[in-house]
């Protein structure tokens, strides 16, 4: 939701909120107009004061960043994957050659 929408949307929950209020608590038409007004700007500076909040929490984690730092480590862990495929393609080579050893033995001695 854009933020001014956020603002229009809770603009107007303020409005009814007050008027609510304002027939719940006022006995005349100056005290629903008081309820209704202050209760409604209210709840419009504090959409604005959430706004402000949600944007600088939005800055500040683009601006903080580490890339340099999460490069590094991403770098490290290619090479490590990197070795241990060069070490799991040793072992099949070496589990391949036992198996072909393995079955020339067997056939050496079934003859």
């Amino acid at each position: 939701m854009l933020g001014e929408n956020f603002v229009y949307f809770f603009t107007v929950q303020g409005f009814f909120v007050g008027i609510i209020f304002g027939i719940l608590k006022s006995f005349d038409a100056e005290g629903l107009l008081t309820y209704t007004f202050f209760i409604t700007t209210f709840f419009y500076l504090f959409s604005h004061i959430i706004i402000a909040l949600y944007f600088k929490t939005m800055t500040s984690k683009a601006y903080f960043f580490p890339k340099d730092t999460h490069e590094q480590e991403l770098d490290l862990f290619v090479k490590e994957i990197n070795k241990r495929e060069k070490l799991i393609d040793s072992a099949i080579k070496i589990t391949d050659a036992a198996i072909k050893m393995n079955a020339e033995d067997t056939a050496g001695k079934a003859l």
